[in-house]
């Protein structure tokens, strides 16, 4: 647990560095928004891009691992949509409370993180973990809420998740690295130089821009974002635990990373959707704080066990 604990404190070190920043007006809110769309769209892409064009079609498509970790996490996210149900929640509130319990922060903190902890041979069941997070719960969060309105699963709904997809450049840079492998190129020399150099800084970008973005948050409605904390830190790791360990048992190392993924704090593009659509901001602003704080700790934790 020490040991671990050591080697993940860089990575929460260079988060508070980013939030001291952002504190004290170094970074500005506007600052620190150019910061995440350049990390998003650059660094981040070329390092997904790399690590999808060393893998194949089979690492990544493991079905025991997809549907272990898409059960355990559905599992969560029922449960806190109950929880929501049965206090009088409306569709869309319940719907961004359950994606605070099901969504971790993968691409910025996740992938960076267990590619260090885990080594690149984690980059498969990494991949894995962000499809089915993109996919599957990003657009069921899009489809409740306009259900929840009264929209439906029209048209309009089904082309705005489709265009949600095929804009995101996560899954376009993962697509892309596996059509790059499953074509037998090898990458030339100076592109291989230009990802590497460019993925270089999507580690201490991501973090720093984590960091800056929380000096914006507050632990409001601590009662209730306490509670979704708990739920996206240690239910939905356990949730994961089970499926893939004992009820659809996934191969040890992927089931190791799945877990470890799974215990990842709430992921800042909950709010960045809670904001655009109106529905409960500053619940999953004060989840994101808070359930990042208490990460230090049980990230950590989880991951000396799963070790």
């Amino acid at each position: 647990m020490a040991e671990i604990f050591f080697r993940t404190l860089p990575f929460f070190a260079i988060i508070g560095l980013g939030y001291w920043a952002g504190r004290s007006r170094f970074f500005t809110e506007e600052a620190t928004a150019y910061l995440t769309r350049f990390v998003f769209y650059f660094p981040l892409s070329a390092m997904i891009f790399g690590f999808a064009a060393n893998l194949s079609f089979a690492e990544v498509f493991d079905p025991t691992l997809i549907l272990g970790y898409l059960a355990g996490t559905l599992a969560v996210y029922l449960l806190v949509t109950a929880v929501a149900m049965a206090r009088g929640l409306d569709v869309p509130t319940a719907a961004v409370e359950a994606q605070c319990a099901a969504i971790g922060n993968v691409g910025f903190l996740g992938l960076p993180m267990m590619a260090i902890l885990f080594g690149p041979a984690s980059a498969a069941p990494m991949m894995v973990v962000l499809s089915v997070d993109l996919v599957v719960f990003s657009s069921l969060i899009v489809i409740l809420i306009n259900a929840g309105r009264g929209q439906g699963l029209g048209l309009a709904t089904l082309r705005l998740v489709g265009l949600g997809l095929l804009k995101n450049p996560m899954i376009l840079s993962i697509v892309a690295g596996l059509a790059w492998s499953a074509s037998a190129l090898p990458i030339p020399e100076p592109a291989n130089n230009f990802l590497t150099i460019l993925g270089g800084a999507a580690t201490p970008g991501a973090l720093f821009a984590i960091g800056a973005s929380l000096a914006s948050k507050s632990a409001e409605r601590v009662h209730i974002s306490g509670w979704l904390s708990f739920a996206k830190l240690v239910l939905h790791p356990a949730c994961v635990a089970i499926a893939v360990l004992w009820l659809i048992p996934a191969a040890p190392f992927s089931a190791a990373v799945a877990i470890a993924a799974a215990s990842l704090p709430v992921a800042g593009n909950v709010y960045m959707l809670a904001q655009h659509y109106g529905v409960a901001p500053h619940r999953a602003s004060a989840a994101i704080f808070i359930s990042t704080v208490v990460s230090i700790v049980t990230v950590p934790a989880v991951i000396a066990w799963v070790s």
